[in-house]
């Protein structure tokens, strides 16, 4: 069964980077996430930076990102591979 990743902040920012969002500014202990789509219209997702990060507060980071990339394209960067098993 896939898993929730760990994540510190540094790993987050490089996971959404990979989606093609930047570090717009900061505020404390948080950061602003944002992307262009093509039709110039900006997804803006907000995320603390604290480490680690905590499950609950990843899982919440997941479902704000599915708004705007499909689950399918977010499963291989917030959960663990699934496992196999093995049978003899």
């Amino acid at each position: 069964m896939p898993r929730l990743r760990r994540f510190s902040s540094r790993q987050l920012i490089q996971a959404l980077h990979g989606f093609g969002f930047k570090v717009e500014s900061m505020k404390g202990s948080h950061a602003k996430f944002v992307r262009e789509t093509d039709e110039g219209r900006r997804e803006v997702l907000i995320a603390p930076l604290t480490d680690p990060l905590a499950i609950r507060t990843i899982s919440a980071i997941y479902r704000q990102a599915s708004r705007f990339i499909p689950r399918e394209e977010l499963r291989a960067a917030f959960f663990t591979p699934p496992e196999k098993s093995s049978q003899a």
